[in-house]
């Protein structure tokens, strides 16, 4: 007997382990289907699943609107009239207030004016429409390349990547918001706990970040390089990230001691050729197990969605797989659904469109 109950002692214990180890792994992927939501769009640039359970996106040529995705009904919410697309410039990034039953209020980032500039936005919302702008930060260097703009909130912060606006003095220049990550407090104020006093920027030495994802306590960003070395970057308080000096590793000749000098933090991963990565979300919802733990990041020259599955301590890449290669063009954006559907939007500048991932 005695012989007996340890045989099913063992017994129960290796079938919970097996259990536990078949939870976290989860080994039966599911097969994916895509639906289109809605086409006939102009370069939308930010997808956002908000809390009344629509997606909200932005056009770049200054276009704020919902999509119900149950029936792919479109509402139009506002028009910033005063945005000016130069190149890659236009109305770029947006946020929800995490809280926004409470605080309906819409962070958006666009270039405007004559000579040309960047600007931060609040917006309110009530009964479908957005009202009462408040500037949060402006006189932001822009060009017709290198603008950013991904915006991001955790807890009560604001994070905006800003790109060099093709100036290449501005990344290791502090005194200078272009070429970096900046965070703000959700009124625009400044953090007393950032890294340099009365200053937004969080870190520097940026070429042109336009993807944002937080996993667990880290910020990870997608960066595009030059001709050479896009990158993941995890970010780090008052961290330099090399540009214009340092491409991805710091594995050239001038690199190395550059630094050692200036205490750069290396990419994770980088691509050569570059594949141009723009949006960027963080799945580890069992609707789609064989994404958990993964950054799911939009490619723009690359035309795909890539999986980054990311190691137990979110600290590194492991793998790269690809989906979608040129069924959609260039990809914008992505975003998830609490449930775990994902939604990219596309980037070609005719007839883009908004799909849904699902199983």
């Amino acid at each position: 007997m005695k012989k007996l109950l340890i045989a099913v002692g063992v017994l129960l214990f290796i079938t919970a382990c097996k259990k536990d180890r078949n939870d976290s792994e989860n080994l039966d992927p599911v097969e994916l289907k895509t639906k289109v939501l809605v086409s006939n769009l102009s370069l939308p640039w930010e997808l956002i699943y908000g809390s009344d359970n629509l997606i909200w996106f932005t056009e770049k040529s200054g276009k704020i609107s919902r999509i119900n995705p149950v029936n792919g009904q479109v509402t139009a919410l506002h028009t910033i009239s005063e945005v000016r697309v130069q190149g890659e410039g236009g109305l770029l990034g947006m946020a929800l207030h995490p809280n926004f039953n409470a605080n309906p209020f819409v962070y958006v980032f666009y270039g405007y004016g004559t000579p040309y500039k960047n600007k931060l936005v609040r917006f309110s919302y009530t009964n479908n429409a957005l009202s009462n702008p408040q500037t949060l930060l402006d006189n932001i260097p822009a060009s017709s390349n290198h603008n950013g703009s991904r915006l991001l909130i955790s807890g009560d912060k604001l994070f905006v990547t800003t790109g060099d606006a093709e100036d290449l003095n501005t990344p290791q220049n502090v005194n200078s918001v272009a070429g970096k990550i900046l965070r703000l407090n959700l009124d625009g104020s400044i953090p007393s706990d950032n890294p340099f006093p009365n200053n937004p920027v969080w870190s520097y030495g940026h070429r042109n970040a336009q993807g944002l994802a937080m996993v667990g306590n880290r910020l990870f960003s997608s960066e595009h390089g030059p001709s050479s070395d896009d990158e993941i970057n995890i970010i780090e308080k008052g961290r330099n990230y090399g540009w214009p000096t340092v491409k991805g590793k710091c594995n050239e000749i001038g690199e190395s001691a550059f630094c050692n000098q200036n205490n750069v933090a290396e990419s994770i991963i980088e691509w050569t050729p570059t594949i141009a990565p723009s949006g960027m979300t963080y799945y580890n919802s069992n609707y789609i197990p064989q994404f958990k733990n993964s950054l799911l990041l939009a490619l723009l020259k690359g035309t795909r969605l890539m999986q980054l599955k990311l190691n137990d301590a979110q600290t590194a890449v492991v793998e790269t797989k690809d989906f979608y290669m040129g069924d959609f063009g260039r990809i914008r954006a992505v975003t998830q659904s609490p449930e775990g559907k994902i939604y990219i939007c596309t980037s070609n500048g005719n007839n883009d469109r908004i799909v849904e991932i699902s199983k």
